[in-house]
């Protein structure tokens, strides 16, 4: 990778990660711009948006359809039930919608954002309690469960606003991401800089869609989001979600200790770093590795032109999931990326001094966060 030095209008950064604010001020990018990079990222990322419209086409199914189901068995059939499907299912022929859910549920658990304010807030809690009480009138089990522990059900709620919203968000990046896999099949799309205009471009236009969320119980619709909430798509989904996700995840069972006593977790969520940006990708394929489930789904949507690439390394695909992560990390530098440039204070390439000093203490903030990701990975 080729990192230019500072400006001369602007001042020297003593950041360990220096040239890499240079070469974003420069106009650059987070991953090399390489020709296999470009074929590595886009195939990964057709990939990725055939996945994700099956995920998100699944918790919305959940979210709508399963409503405070509490033993919701065929959730994963989207409504089409057969014994073809079903044995399919059993033979783990399938998607792996439990990734989804693993990620809804990292998200529920780390929070942030307007969303998780609005979920504490009296108004949530009053549209969610009158969907229950719609849903359970004439559930003789649920309603004394209900009455003993009137949070629970509440809480249920809560968690199935994230199947929406992650769902609705999953939507727009299926879209976006298949649409770039188009565009590099036309001959449109033939750079990094190009990949990361698109997603941005991408992000942009989605930025300020509602996110909402409501149920049909009976022959009445209840609101447990309305628009006139103001949540968006980028400031209340697709920051937490590049926070959570991106950045801080979970760790994964059998890779660290949960025993507390032995101090191999953070104290704080904010300090969490097991996102997708900081994963060593070798445990992937491991029982118990999440991302192994996501892995394994894209394996199957990879474009013809992928495969000459990962069958160049030592094992060729012996280690495809192994491979497919590494792709797919680069893919999210690109993400990110884009990311970082939509949401600077000011256009990185401005002129102004004052301008410039609060991007750079801005990009300053973004290299803390990279300084032990496996950014210096991708990029060698």
């Amino acid at each position: 990778m080729v990192i230019q030095s500072s400006s001369s209008t602007r001042q020297p950064s003593k950041h360990p990660l220096a040239p890499y604010i240079y070469h974003l001020e420069s106009g650059g990018d987070l991953l090399p711009d390489t020709p296999d990079n470009v074929v590595e990222v886009v195939g990964i990322l057709h990939s990725y948006g055939v996945v994700l419209d099956a995920y998100s086409r699944n918790l919305i199914y959940i979210a709508q359809e399963q409503f405070l189901v509490l033993f919701p068995f065929f959730k994963y059939f989207n409504g089409d039930i057969t014994l073809n499907k079903l044995l399919r299912h059993w033979n783990h022929d399938r998607i792996n919608y439990e990734y989804a859910e693993y990620v809804m549920k990292v998200m529920f658990w780390h929070g942030g954002g307007r969303m998780d304010s609005y979920l504490d807030s009296p108004e949530f809690v009053e549209a969610a309690k009158k969907a229950i009480a719609a849903k359970i009138k004439t559930n003789l089990i649920v309603r004394p469960i209900h009455q003993l522990f009137p949070d629970f059900l509440v809480e249920q709620v809560r968690q199935l606003v994230y199947y929406s919203a992650l769902g609705q968000f999953w939507r727009v990046m299926s879209d976006l991401f298949l649409d770039l896999s188009n565009r590099y099949d036309r001959g449109q799309i033939k750079t990094i800089a190009q990949v990361v205009e698109h997603i941005l471009a991408g992000l942009v236009s989605a930025a300020k869609n509602p996110i909402s969320y409501s149920v049909q119980i009976g022959d009445r619709n209840y609101d447990i989001i309305s628009e006139s909430v103001g949540l968006t798509f980028l400031a209340d989904v697709a920051v937490p979600y590049v926070e959570t996700i991106f950045f801080r995840g979970t760790p994964f069972m059998g890779t660290v200790s949960y025993n507390a006593q032995a101090q191999q977790i953070p104290q704080e969520q904010g300090e969490f770093s097991y996102g997708a940006l900081y994963a060593d990708p070798l445990p992937t394929g491991g029982a118990g590795i999440p991302p192994t489930l996501l892995m394994q789904d894209m394996r199957h949507y990879l474009p013809d032109y992928m495969h000459p690439i990962y069958e160049r390394s030592r094992r060729g695909e012996d280690d495809l999931r192994v491979q497919i992560c590494q792709s797919f990390q680069k893919s999210m530098f690109c993400v990110t990326t884009a990311t970082i440039k939509g949401l600077a204070p000011y256009p990185l390439d401005t002129t102004n001094p004052e301008h410039q000093q609060a991007n750079r203490v801005y990009l300053e903030r973004w290299m803390d966060r990279f300084l032990h990701s496996r950014l210096l990975s991708v990029n060698h």
